[in-house]
């Protein structure tokens, strides 16, 4: 119980990544907040996963396009335990598209997609950045994706808000030195239940085998494993280690050729 008397935030944790990462935390020692947007529901039996890993756990729903939500999320933490160590920015949107159609993306997606994906994240460190200096020893997780490395993905308006991301990584890394570290995780392909819902169990296992054949690796992520990434850069395993932008993709970015499907 390394993170025990540690407080985490986690954005977008009702499923999948998020879920995942607050659960593990959790089980590490961390109490947790747990936000959500829209699944309620979910979002209570992530809470429940993690109460009963022994964390005490609020569970807030707040949009961190919104500064306000985003420093209700802060002041949720702080009301409960007097302390924010560790802040997980994983709350994501994207507009699938493919890359090649320019006149699919209109100037408000972009706007919406960098609304959550680059200013929710720098809106959350803002609002958290006093309580994760405070004791000297904080840390920020960014969840980015391979698509802001190599120019994959979704659609263009979330390839390049990822690789916003992730220079926002590097800029705060060297910014909030030395009291706070600020790292990246890049996933690849994650099997959620977020693509199972939209593919179906057919479609979805389908995906799943065909990304793990993609890799080099041959197999696929799902959330559990990395959230075992984002807990290594929460916790005092990656003590030495800011502005880093790590690659968890079963080594898909090896590929001279890369397939350019959902990252």
């Amino acid at each position: 119980m390394d993170l025990k008397g540690k407080v985490a935030i986690v954005t977008g944790s009702a499923t999948g990544i998020g879920a995942a990462a607050a659960i593990l935390l959790a089980e590490r020692g961390a109490n947790v907040v747990i936000n959500y947007t829209k699944s309620e529901k979910e979002a209570r039996e992530t809470a429940a996963a993690a109460t009963k890993a022994g964390a005490e756990v609020r569970v807030i729903k707040a949009n961190v396009a919104k500064d306000a939500d985003c420093h209700a999320l802060a002041r949720a933490a702080l009301d409960a335990w007097g302390r924010i160590d560790i802040l997980v920015n994983n709350a994501g949107t994207t507009k699938f598209v493919a890359h090649p159609d320019l006149d699919a993306l209109s100037a408000e997606d972009f706007q919406a997609i960098y609304a959550v994906n680059v200013v929710g994240p720098f809106q959350m460190i803002r609002a958290c950045a006093a309580a994760l200096r405070a004791h000297g020893d904080g840390a920020v997780v960014n969840v980015s994706s391979i698509a802001g490395v190599r120019g994959i993905g979704s659609s263009v308006a979330y390839a390049a808000s990822k690789g916003a991301l992730n220079t926002m990584t590097l800029s705060l890394a060297r910014a909030l030195a030395p009291a706070i570290r600020v790292n990246a995780v890049c996933p690849g392909y994650v099997a959620t239940g977020w693509f199972r819902n939209r593919l179906g169990d057919e479609g979805f296992k389908r995906l799943t085998d065909t990304q793990a054949q993609i890799a080099p690796l041959k197999r696929a992520a799902d959330g559990e494993e990395i959230a075992k990434t984002i807990s290594f850069f929460a916790g005092p395993e990656s003590r030495h280690i800011t502005g880093e932008t790590l690659l968890t993709d079963g080594g898909l970015h090896l590929n001279v050729a890369v397939d350019a499907r959902p990252a």
